[in-house]
Order: structure tokens, then C-alpha cells, then sequence
């Protein structure tokens, strides 16, 4: 077991990761507040742009009021939050939920990579196949996170054959890998090794990253892709928030070092990436957790809402370093350059274009999403020649874990995989 393991089967996680990042994160952005209030006092502080009006609005609202009680009850209000935070994270580090779902048998492996196949003795064993993509960095088990949250599981159970590719843990070959190696290369031989278990062309599931690279694989191997779904996957990088997508990428220059020595971009490194989006959502979410926790106590139905919190909170601690190669060329070729849109992406010295793809298509753009935005996801809906839409209103992860995710996720897409690995109907015959 490595040492980490030790830590967690002590009791001690990680998470969230990095906690000082989000610790001071939290922390310099509330104490602000009070160094701003005595800014004010002084009149020294310089408003600018939209910020004079509510400026002046605020001065007005200040107008006979107590400052120094409102210093007070503001420096109250800092503490309660920071009590909050460190409650939610130390309730979180120290609950005794563990996953101890078995993997299904591996059918194919190589080096750190897995092929796992959820359909194996299930009913859904001679069900349509699917083959599914998760994300390169993070890991594959978001699709099957517990017993009550298993998407992997649910398809099985209604008749599917769910066969996973599970990446692992990247080592040192792997790390020399490119996202040609990935896709022309593992991914193309568990797509072989997909047929020749079940005997028929999958339907390939692609989700977040991992749709990406399916789709990549559906152009490539046009002959051996039953049907496409694709699952909040980003693909115009530049067409909702470019501006963020282009300071993302301007962070490969200041990285590379960092890339360069050690072959990969590191977990913590890739957690701030993702913190940057929304730099106080952890902070709300364990200041929401402490009281969850409060409230739980002598409730089953919330108790259980606290072990799916750490079910996911764990899996999202538990990430997985993006190897260097595709880490730049994520950084820079996808969100700088934005080559996907442009049809500039090119895997095995093939160019990556939608339109190749004549399959039957499905294009799930969560609404709420805040890691993909909807209308980079959209850009593929009039691309891919025969494609459908579907737009639950739920975010990028709930929508595969979330409360509401069986009734407006998994039911409907169900519906399409069954209808997409139906065998094409016999032509009608002309009367003699």
C-alpha cells in the first residue's frame, strides 16, 4: 500500500487539494472586506469604472450608521465563516466512509491501463456494447463513484454492455505518451478488443476530455463505431468565456519548467486550474458541508447525502497528473490555439473533423455547466453530420452523480443507446 493509502486508511485524507491554496484563498478574500471597510472610513479608497456608482450607493447607505459596529459584526461575521470552513474540511478528512465497490474483470490491460467490462455476467451481456471514455485526468471511477451512484452499474442493469477504459495511474511510458499514442494507439486496441469480446461495433460514450478523444477515435475507425454520445465535451474553446480559455492557456509558458522536469502536469497543479474557474466554491461548499453535517445527525436521507458529499469529494481529491505532452497540447493547442473549432486538431497525422463522423450521434450539454461551457459543447451539434441534442439542466458532474442525475440523464440516454444499438431495419420488400 503506498503511503498515501496508509494516510487514508487512517483516517487522514488529502483533500481538498491544495488545502493551503484554498485556505488562503478563502481566508485573504473575507479579510479583505474589513481592510476595505477601513479604506472607506478613511476615504482612501479609490473606486473605479462600474464599482464608483455602487460606490457612492454604499456611502449613501453608510449614512448615520455605527462603523465601528459594523467593523465589529463584520470581523464576527469573517470569524463564522472561517469556523465553518475548518468544521466542513475536518468532518470531511475524518469521515469513516471508505469505496469498496470491486472492480469487474479487466478483458484487456497494458502497462497502467485497463479495459473493465461492467457487462460481464449481467443481463446486459449480450446487449448492445458500449465502449466509455472517461477524462485522462481524472479518475475513470466518477462513472461508477458507489452503490447508490453508478452510472456503469445502471446501464448494465438495463441491458447495456458497458465496458470502461480505465487509464490508471500514468508511470514512466506512459508518460512519455501524445494523444495520438492514447487514441491511434490504447484506444484503438480496446475498441479492438471490444469487438472481438462481443462480437459486435460498440457505441463509443466519450465524457468531458474523454469525449474528445472518442470522437477522435470515431473518425479514425469509421468502420468499427456503431453510434457516438458525447457527454459535456468541450470542442470550440473560444466561443463562451474565450477570454478565460486564453488565460488558461498563457499559464503553459509560466508551467512548462515544471512540465518539462517531471514529465507530467501535477495533480495540485491541475486543481488550480480547475479552482480558478470559481476561486470560493470550495470554501462554500465545506461552509455548506459543516452545517449538512450538523443537520444529519438522526437522519438517514441526510446521512446519506453526507456520504455521497465525501463519495465525490474523494474521487475529486484523487486526480490523476496530466502527461506532458498532452498537457501542452491541451493548454496550448486546445484553449490557446483553439485547433479542435478550427480543425487544426490532428491525431495519427489525421485531422479531427465532426464531419467525418456519419454515425448516429448524441450530444448532452449540461446547462448548468461550469467546467464546459454549454455553447462549446453546442458547436458540435452542427458539426456532427447526424446528431442529436439533449440538455438536462443539471452541471458537468451532477449530471452523472447528482441527485437528479437517473431521471434526466441516465433514463434518456438509456433510451438513445438502446435505440442507437438496435440492428438497421430490414428493407421493406417490393411486391412481386
Amino acid at each position: 500500500m503506498t503511503a498515501r493509502g496508509e494516510r487514508e486508511e487512517m483516517g487522514h485524507r488529502l483533500g481538498p487539494r491544495p488545502l493551503p491554496m484554498h485556505l488562503y484563498v478563502a481566508a485573504s478574500t473575507w479579510m479583505s472586506s474589513r481592510a476595505g471597510l477601513q479604506l472607506l472610513k478613511s476615504g482612501s479608497l479609490d473606486w473605479k469604472g462600474d464599482l464608483a456608482n455602487a460606490a457612492r450607493e454604499f456611502r449613501k447607505n453608510l449614512n448615520g450608521a455605527d462603523i465601528e459596529a459594523l467593523d465589529r459584526a463584520l470581523g464576527d461575521e469573517i470569524r463564522r465563516r472561517l469556523n465553518d470552513l475548518i468544521t466542513g474540511i475536518l468532518a470531511y478528512r475524518h469521515h469513516p466512509y471508505r469505496r469498496r465497490l470491486p472492480d469487474p474483470p479487466a478483458v484487456w490491460r497494458d502497462g497502467a491501463m485497463r479495459l473493465l467490462d461492467y457487462g460481464a455476467g449481467t443481463i446486459g451481456a449480450g446487449g448492445a456494447p458500449l465502449l466509455i471514455v472517461p477524462s485522462l485526468i481524472n479518475r475513470a471511477y466518477i462513472l461508477d463513484l458507489s452503490e447508490r451512484k453508478s452510472l456503469l452499474r445502471y446501464l448494465a442493469a438495463k441491458g447495456l454492455r458497458p465496458l470502461l477504459a480505465d487509464w490508471g495511474y500514468p508511470g514512466p511510458r506512459e508518460r512519455k505518451f501524445t494523444s495520438s499514442d492514447y487514441i491511434a494507439g490504447s484506444l484503438e486496441d480496446m475498441l479492438e478488443a471490444t469487438v472481438k469480446i462481443t462480437g459486435k461495433k460498440p457505441i463509443v460514450v466519450g465524457y468531458c476530455m474523454g469525449g474528445l478523444l472518442a470522437l477522435a477515435l470515431a473518425v479514425l475507425r469509421p468502420g468499427d463505431v456503431a453510434g457516438l454520445a458525447l457527454l459535456a465535451t468541450p470542442w470550440d474553446f473560444h466561443c463562451q468565456r474565450g477570454e478565460q480559455a486564453r488565460l488558461v492557456a498563457t499559464m503553459l509558458g509560466p508551467l512548462e519548467p515544471v512540465i518539462a522536469r517531471m514529465g507530467e502536469l501535477p495533480v495540485d497543479l491541475l486543481q488550480v486550474l480547475f479552482a480558478s474557474i470559481d476561486p470560493l466554491g470550495s470554501a462554500r461548499k465545506f461552509c455548506a458541508f459543516a452545517g449538512l453535517v450538523q443537520s444529519a445527525e438522526g437522519s438517514a436521507t441526510l446521512s446519506a447525502r453526507v456520504e455521497d458529499f465525501v463519495a465525490l469529494e474523494d474521487w475529486l481529491n484523487d486526480g490523476v497528473p496530466l502527461v506532458a505532452s498532452v498537457a501542452r497540447e491541451c493548454l496550448g493547442s486546445w484553449y490557446g490555439a483553439n485547433e479542435p473549432a478550427k480543425g487544426k486538431w490532428r491525431v495519427g497525422g489525421k485531422a479531427i473533423v465532426p464531419q467525418r463522423v456519419r454515425c448516429r450521434s448524441l450530444v448532452v450539454i449540461p446547462a448548468q455547466d461550469r467546467i464546459v461551457p454549454p455553447e462549446s459543447a453546442e458547436a458540435l451539434v452542427g458539426a456532427l453530420p447526424n446528431a442529436e441534442r439533449m440538455a438536462p439542466p443539471l452541471g458537468h458532474i451532477g449530471m452523472v452523480v447528482g441527485s437528479r442525475a437517473e431521471s434526466m440523464l441516465w433514463e434518456p440516454l438509456v433510451a438513445w443507446l438502446h435505440k442507437a444499438g438496435a440492428p438497421p431495419a430490414a428493407p421493406a420488400k417490393r411486391p412481386h
